[in-house]
This record gives C-alpha cells, sequence and structure tokens, in this order.
C-alpha cells in the first residue's frame, strides 16, 4: 500500500530562503507586436502576467498536494520581451523567513505568469509554445546556495546574497585549525577557508591563519605567539572539539582563559542541534584571554558555517564591544 506525506520539517531551523525560477513563452511576430502596441483586445498580458505571478507563487501548496503552505515575504515578477526570438521571458523571485525552501513557489509563479500571457494572447495566435522553464537560483537552510549547473542570467548573482553588515569592521582576527592530517598535507584544510571567507564577509581583517596538529603544547605555543600581537581581537580554531583521544581544544583554551563565556559553546550545541543531534557531542568552547575573545569551533566545513550563522551578525561584535570597554 503506497502511502504519502508532507515531509515533517518541524525541527529544522528557520533561515532566510530565496529562489528565482524562469521560464519562456514564445509567441510569434504578430502577437510579438501586439503584445508591445498593447493592443490585444483582452488586456495587457505584461502587466496581469505579473500579478498572475504573484497569486501563483502565493498559491502553490494548493496546487501541488506534498507542498508546504508558506508565508511569503516577497514575490517579484519579472518579464523580458525578446524581440529577435519573438517571446517572453519570465522570472519570479520568491523570499521566505521559512524551514522549507521556496523553489516550489518560485516555479509556480513563473507558470502561473507563462500561462496567463498564453491566455491573454491566444486569440491572436494559438500556435503558442512554453519552454525552458527552471529554477536558477536558490539558498537558506542547510544545503546553503544552489545555481543551474546550465548557467544562469548574469543580474541573477546580484539577487543571490544580500551584503552582510560589516559588523567586524575594524577587527582584526585569526584562525586556527587543528588537525593532524591536515597539519601533514593528507588533506586539504576545508574549514579554515570557510571561516576566514565567512569572517572577512563581515568586514574582519585576517592578520593570521594556521593549521597546526593536534594537541595541548602545540595551540598553546600557536595562541601564545598570537596574542603578542596587543591589537587582536579575535582568535576562532576550528577543530579538535569532539570526543576522540586527541581531541584537546576545550582543555588547552579552558587553561587559557582569562575568564570563560559558557553561553558560547551552550548556544553553538543547541543552536547545531536544529540541524542534528550530533551536534550535542560537541564540546565548543569559548573565553577571554586578556580583550581577545577565543572561541573554538567544531572541525568540518558546514559545522564552521553554521557556528558561525549562530554568532554573527550579533554575539561576537558585542563581546568584543564588552571586552575593550568600548560605549555600546
Amino acid at each position: 500500500m503506497n502511502t504519502y506525506k508532507m515531509i515533517d520539517v518541524g525541527e529544522k531551523k528557520i533561515t532566510r530562503r530565496m529562489a528565482i525560477a524562469g521560464g519562456t513563452i514564445e509567441v510569434g511576430p504578430p502577437a510579438f507586436v501586439r503584445i508591445h502596441d498593447r493592443s490585444i483586445p483582452k488586456g495587457d498580458p505584461l502587466t496581469l502576467c505579473q500579478l498572475a505571478g504573484i497569486q501563483g507563487a502565493k498559491a502553490a501548496a494548493q496546487t501541488m498536494m506534498l507542498c508546504h503552505p508558506l508565508p511569503l515575504d516577497h514575490v517579484d515578477i519579472g518579464v523580458e520581451p525578446d524581440p529577435e526570438n519573438h517571446a517572453i521571458h519570465v522570472f519570479c523571485k520568491v523570499i521566505a523567513n521559512a524551514k522549507t525552501g521556496v523553489e516550489m513557489e518560485a516555479l509556480a509563479g513563473v507558470n502561473a505568469a507563462l500561462l496567463n500571457i498564453w491566455d491573454i494572447t491566444k486569440m491572436i495566435e494559438p500556435g503558442l509554445r512554453l519552454s525552458n522553464v527552471r529554477l536558477l537560483v536558490k539558498s537558506g537552510g542547510k544545503s546553503g546556495l544552489w545555481l543551474n549547473p546550465g548557467g544562469v542570467p548574469d543580474w541573477v548573482n546580484e539577487h543571490i546574497t544580500a551584503a552582510k553588515e560589516p559588523v567586524l569592521k575594524g577587527r582584526k582576527a585569526a584562525v586556527i585549525t587543528l588537525s593532524d592530517r591536515a597539519a601533514a598535507g593528507v588533506y586539504e584544510d576545508k574549514s579554515g577557508p570557510v571561516l576566514c571567507e565567512s569572517l572577512s564577509e563581515y568586514g574582519a581583517e585576517i592578520v593570521d591563519k594556521r593549521i597546526i596538529a593536534d594537541g595541548v603544547q602545540t595551540l598553546t605555543d600557536a595562541i601564545k605567539d598570537l596574542l603578542s600581537n596587543e591589537d587582536l581581537h579575535l582568535i576562532i580554531c576550528t577543530g579538535g572539539t569532539g570526543v576522540a583521544e586527541r581531541d584537546l581544544t576545550p582543555e588547552t583554551l579552558e587553561g587559557l582563559f582569562d575568564r570563560s563565556i559558557p553561553g558560547i559553546g551552550e548556544l553553538l550545541r543547541s543552536d547545531g542541534a536544529r540541524f542534528t543531534p550530533l551536534s550535542w557531542s560537541s564540546r565548543a568552547v569559548g573565553g577571554l584571554i586578556g580583550k581577545t575573545l577565543v572561541v573554538a569551533l567544531p572541525g568540518s566545513p558546514r559545522a564552521v558555517a553554521e557556528g558561525i550563522s549562530a554568532l554573527l551578525p550579533a554575539l561576537l561584535p558585542h563581546l568584543i564591544r564588552i571586552s575593550h570597554g568600548e560605549a555600546q
């Protein structure tokens, strides 16, 4: 017996979701001229298709049986006439803060817009043709950014992600990757670059990046060397927070902290648990050594990205300001 169900997204994290879809309707020379002149008796198809596309995106869950109904924050329908091919290209951008993606809403918006152009134009040209309906981009959630491998228009890049506020502008940061195998050159460090890129996006200046072997002494030496730079605001370590025999990052840092900040580890574990229950096995920690904020994140690139999303844009800048006695 076949069973059908909506996927349970109750434990997933609410994030900003965005999707852009596109499609084309070929209308032929006579209809294209009438569309351009807005002389079709039933009305202006380009204006009406925009309204229909918005409504189509909003009603996606009513026509797709297992699609989650979502409160949409934004729907935008773009129309691009193509005189050379006597066609109309339609694009639909959808944004929502939700637990699941909005790609079906974007595709539903495109299809509704195209079908309304068809309905209004069919009296001029019955031989219409829909083509190239596809998802161009989606972002948000655990999977991050996806771009259609077949290529996307240049203008799509402007809509992929909103610019991050440079809340770490003027702050100097160092990144330490702890991994025996990466330090030995057995495999490429992927977590460190993710961390550097994320901090840079928020305006931080990366003044040092190191890959060292696991171990109390190696990490202690690296931290003390970095702290010889009195202007360093932030050190973030990645790796060595698990329960393997060589995972000694928490013990090492707690022995160096002047003041521990337990809430950092609590936040990272509780936020990470929205993505995987294995987050509770992480022993991530945070604290101050002098005025320098030091945080230890897990070692995987995905855990690093999730950890940074929990710490920024609010907590890290706040802790740096307070530790340096800066006005709020």
